[in-house]
This record gives C-alpha cells, structure tokens and sequence, in this order.
C-alpha cells in the first residue's frame, strides 16, 4: 500500500498497489541495504515498508548461512557414492553374465538350462 503526505502531515491511503517483488528485486534491495544505505531512506524510495525490507535481509542471511553450511565433499557420502556405483556396475556385470550362461546351456546354481 503506497502512502502520501497530506497538507496537515498524516498518511492518507492511496489504494492497495500490489507490486510482484522477485527473488531478484529483493537481493537487490538486500544488498543495497549491505552496501549502507540507511533503511529509512531506501523504504521511501523503493515504497516498501522498512520491516519488509529487514525480513528479506533475515532471510538472505540465513540462506547464506545455511548455503556455507552444506559440505559440498564430505567423506561418508563421497564413499556412499563410490559403493553406490560400484554396486550398479556388478549387478549390470552379473546380469550379462547370467544372459550369456543361459545363452549357452552352462550350469546354473544347480539347474542345467538349455
């Protein structure tokens, strides 16, 4: 909702104007606010309420936080990784195996296949 000063200096309400912040517009504001400029000042130019702009500069902290958090090369699950892929190639490997030996009539775990 957008605000204008009247002659006596209350508010007087313009009419609901709906404004689609994106994510983009809003780290924009956010590192306007990083970079020092004072949050009074950037609320009346941008029209947004400085409580708004704080939740968004909140949220942007926790994202980087969460962000610097994440182990991007950690050790159990890079050994996961390797055992899960290694697992794939010898199940791949024993069902080819299976294929051939059915193929030529050889001796399966007690049944003989033709």
């Amino acid at each position: 909702m957008e605000y204008t000063a009247t002659t006596d200096g209350s508010n007087e309400s313009k009419g609901r104007e709906y404004k689609r912040w994106t994510a983009s517009r809003k780290m924009e504001v956010v590192l306007r606010y990083l970079r020092g400029e004072p949050l009074d000042s950037l609320s009346r130019a941008i029209g947004v309420p400085a409580s708004d702009i704080e939740e968004w500069y909140h949220a942007a902290m926790r994202g980087i936080e969460s962000s610097l958090k994440s182990r991007n090369n950690e050790p159990l699950q890079v050994e996961l990784d390797a055992a899960k892929r290694r697992i794939g190639e010898l199940s791949m490997e024993n069902e080819l195996l299976l294929e051939r030996s059915r193929r030529r009539g050889v001796f399966l775990g007690g049944k003989w296949t033709k």
